[in-house]
């Protein structure tokens, strides 16, 4: 009898072990939907635009969100604002030079203060941004909500399964940390950008 009870909560504790496992969701959008919104409040111009071309992965375990890692991955040549001169100059050498910095990434370290409730997720993203060859430390509240179940019904093929992890975010940055023309055209481009950001990785499974 001790010993049928021994194997069965070896049973118990294998299955948990099994389902509470963490999955890998990728980032680039088959949708081509992924999109982070930047703006810039400045007195004569506000200036706001998105940046599309998304990729990366984050390992989440929806049994142990504390324990999430990943990276986010934006190309530089994919931000764009509505005037094409100025989308022109935003990618040049004197803000971006997108030709030699073609990458602004976000380096997840840990999460901090994590709060869940039921699909839902709040913390504070702990990790390293890096812009135009410069790295920086920081922090981003976040919310991450897991869909069980969504990936076949996002891309409009219910037969495929999977899940779906959506991050939602909204921090602000000092351009003159990252060396993007620092100091200059204030009245036109403010110091601060605004970033918001809400994506959706998958996790498709055969």
């Amino acid at each position: 009898m001790k010993n049928h009870v021994i194997a069965t909560l070896f049973s118990i504790a294998a299955i948990g072990a099994l389902s509470a496992a963490p999955q890998t969701f990728d980032f680039k959008d088959p949708k081509g939907v992924n999109a982070i919104q930047f703006h810039l409040d400045s007195v004569l111009e506000p200036i706001s635009g998105t940046a599309s071309g998304i990729t990366g992965t984050v390992s989440f375990d929806p049994a142990n969100p504390a324990a999430t890692t990943g990276k986010i991955v934006v190309a530089t040549n994919s931000l764009t604002v509505s005037n094409a001169m100025m989308t022109d100059h935003l990618r040049g050498d004197r803000w971006l030079n997108a030709p030699v910095n073609p990458e602004i990434s976000f380096e997840l370290a840990k999460l901090d203060n994590v709060k869940t409730s039921g699909n839902d997720t709040t913390a504070t993203a702990v990790g390293k941004l890096s812009i135009k060859g410069v790295t920086k430390d920081v922090s981003v509240p976040v919310k991450l909500t897991y869909l069980a179940g969504a990936f076949g019904k996002r891309i409009n093929k219910p037969e495929v399964g999977g899940d779906l992890l959506v991050v939602r975010g909204e921090f602000t940055i000092n351009r003159s940390d990252y060396g993007i023309n620092p100091g200059q055209m204030e009245d036109k481009v403010n110091p601060e950008i605004k970033l918001t950001l809400a994506i959706v990785g998958g996790a498709p499974k055969a």
